[in-house]
């Protein structure tokens, strides 16, 4: 239950509108989030190599759509970046 309140809180916090759940921004957030819990996990569960390669493709995905907003709108990635605290 708590994870999905923090996936309401997340989408509130990063949408640009009411309605808005899925852009850039919002999945990046989301992703980000995912991605600190999975690294948590790994700290304490070294061999557990199948979360570990969900973590590279989430990492993967959110590459993605930084270069894609990077690529399409500037500002609002340097506004994400510095939201959320990712190196680059």
């Amino acid at each position: 239950m708590s994870e999905q309140v923090n996936k309401q809180s997340i989408i509130e916090e990063n949408r640009s509108h009411d309605k808005d759940t899925g852009s850039s921004e919002v999945q990046i957030a989301l992703l980000t989030s995912r991605i600190s819990h999975l690294t948590e996990h790994l700290k304490t569960h070294r061999k557990d190599f199948h979360s570990r390669r969900g973590l590279l493709m989430m990492a993967a995905r959110r590459r993605k759509l930084l270069d894609y907003l990077k690529k399409n709108d500037l500002k609002r990635y340097q506004s994400i970046v510095e939201k959320l605290g990712l190196r680059r």
